[in-house]
């Protein structure tokens, strides 16, 4: 579980921005995150480090509860690379001086694309199954859970981004960011829902900052993420209720307050490593690098003949 939420943490921003860092910063920034913001983060939620989940419960009578990672891992991540993409500013030729999109630069390749999402979504199950770190009891809950939210997500991006490919395979991945809080305590037509809205969410918030904010987000890293990431921990407090045909021990407040901690200082953190890093070494590539692409430019490789 830690190492998987550790990899998932060191990959998180450098997928953001991918072909316009430079290597070694993002190496750098990579050691910060992994050495102090996530340890920070997960040792509240999981360990009960700093006395915060005490004085949460001590506010609502419930603690924060995250099973599998939708703020300690998701939502971290992703609220720390929308850091890094802000300060990294767009690709050249991206956006027109009147600020629409100059280049769309779509997917190069749709197969690999849906291979890599199903590959992550089938995977998904070992990771939130076994953060039970048990096969007996609450497992099964946990993987049917995960397959609703999964189909959820599914549909929605479907309907959200008019089957465009690259939504809809996503749609699934955005269903399972949103889930890993609440898997172990949701019905599972509450996971289903909570997989739609993550799925509606992640394609709106998606054209949103690429059409109208100018975040060069290349993968999608802060809205599938970091929104879908927050929103499962607050829906895990809302989906969780036995009212709701969940197994309770929750709280709406309470998830709130946690989601919102992990968002603040995920986003803080973000801005203070990469800002950090611009300020001494720099963060961007050259422009030539740029153009020729990073695998070139910094590796001396390249997957195309030239």
């Amino acid at each position: 579980m830690l190492l998987g939420a550790i990899l998932v943490l060191f990959l998180h921003a450098g997928f953001a921005f991918l072909e316009v860092a430079r290597f070694y910063s993002q190496l750098l920034a990579s050691l910060l995150i992994v050495a102090f913001v996530y340890p920070f983060v997960e040792g509240i939620v999981w360990n009960g480090n700093f006395g915060i989940q005490g004085w949460i419960e001590s506010l609502t009578g419930f603690g924060f509860h995250d099973f599998a990672g939708s703020v300690v891992v998701h939502a971290t991540g992703g609220w720390l690379a929308l850091g890094a993409v802000i300060l990294l500013g767009a690709r050249r030729g991206r956006y027109a001086a009147d600020g629409s999109i100059a280049t769309a630069w779509p997917p190069s390749s749709i197969p690999l694309l849906a291979l890599g999402a199903w590959i992550l979504t089938v995977g998904w199950f070992g990771f939130n199954v076994m953060s039970a770190q048990s096969l007996e009891g609450v497992s099964g809950l946990v993987a049917m859970n995960s397959l609703m939210a999964m189909a959820g997500g599914a549909l929605a991006s479907l309907l959200a981004g008019r089957a465009d490919p690259g939504f809809l395979h996503n749609g699934p991945l955005a269903g399972l960011v949103a889930v890993c809080a609440g898997s172990g305590v949701m019905h599972p037509i509450g996971s289903l829902a909570v997989g739609a809205v993550a799925g509606f969410l992640f394609v709106r918030a998606f054209t949103q900052a690429q059409n109208r904010w100018r975040i060069d987000d290349v993968l999608g890293l802060w809205p599938l993420h970091g929104l879908c990431g927050a929103w499962g921990g607050i829906a895990c407090g809302v989906f969780g209720l036995e009212a709701l045909g969940g197994l309770g021990g929750v709280s709406p407040l309470a998830q709130m307050i946690g989601a919102a901690g992990g968002v603040i200082v995920a986003t803080l953190a973000g801005f203070a490593a990469y800002g950090l890093i611009r300020a001494t070494i720099g963060i961007r590539l050259g422009e030539e690098e740029e153009f020729d692409g990073a695998d070139l430019a910094i590796h001396k490789i390249s997957a195309t003949p030239r």
